[in-house]
């Protein structure tokens, strides 16, 4: 028999301390935000400047809001309502993991669209600078899948080196599938959104990035789709496709439609306000 990796069962608990526990989920979600507002700082100040760095301080709290409720409530609506609805209380039990990424998405537009209204940003350029490093909470929301054993790939041609078998679900060598995506949606995404976001001419035109990362994003996670095992009370849907893919329509749409708004819209403007000393 060809050797086949055996995944290794992490304790998705990093630290206990006491009655608390401090997840590798949780940890992914926290270095995420933090590493996310510090490059959001520098890209809210190249040219042309769309927000001060207050403002970009500010909105911190709004974006861990929106993730938060947004991917919960996205994926209690989008993949178990029924569940959610007999038992509501487990809405709460965030532990026990459950996000969705397309929700998440939803909660931080409407986060957006308040927080730039009530301080007078414009909307799109400084979406535009949030969606450079969205890859990154990608990436190790991803990693953090694959700690917890969760999301796991379809089956893989044992042939294949890094083939897995996953005990938890079976003895059939599979793909890791959120090595895949953390390595597509993260690392490549994140690498392309760099490029672009490099070029003053980019950042110019409003909308274009975010329509860029929405328009990568459901390619890429679409392509992903190929490899992972769709969740089971799911299975596949209409024409062998899963809930992810069919997700990502809407988002391949907004992004070209953004890309194309962007390439006609006049060239933004710097904002003139600066942090009080």
């Amino acid at each position: 028999m060809l050797p086949v990796l055996v995944f290794p069962d992490f304790d998705p608990v990093l630290v206990h301390l006491g009655p608390f526990a401090i997840r590798w989920y949780a940890l992914a979600y926290i270095v995420a935000l933090v590493i996310g507002w510090r490059v959001m700082r520098r890209m809210a100040l190249r040219p042309p400047q769309v927000a001060t760095l207050l403002q970009v301080d500010d909105f911190l709290t709004w974006a861990t809001l929106g993730v938060v409720l947004g991917g919960r409530l996205g994926y209690v609506l989008f993949y178990q309502p029924a569940l959610y609805f007999s038992h509501p209380e487990a809405m709460l039990e965030l532990w026990h993991g459950g996000m969705s990424f397309h929700g998440g998405v939803l909660g931080v537009v409407v986060a957006l669209v308040v927080f730039t209204r009530r301080r007078g940003i414009p909307l799109l350029g400084f979406a535009d600078r949030l969606a450079v490093e969205i890859p990154i909470g990608l990436g190790l929301g991803r990693c953090a899948n694959f700690i917890n054993g969760e999301l796991w790939g379809r089956p893989a041609d044992p042939s294949l080196p890094w083939a897995m078998i996953f005990p938890r679900v079976d003895t059939v060598p599979r793909h890791p599938s959120e090595l895949y995506e953390a390595l597509l949606e993260g690392v490549l995404l994140l690498g392309i959104m760099l490029l672009l976001a490099r070029r003053q001419s980019v950042r110019e035109r409003a909308g274009l990035l975010t329509g860029a990362f929405l328009l990568g994003y459901a390619v890429l996670r679409a392509f992903a789709e190929h490899f992972r095992q769709p969740d089971a009370f799911l299975n596949y849907l209409a024409f062998g496709t899963t809930m992810g893919q069919l997700l990502c329509i809407p988002m391949a749409v907004a992004g070209i439609g953004l890309i194309l708004y962007a390439r006609r819209a006049p060239v933004l403007l710097p904002i003139a306000v600066q942090d009080p000393a």
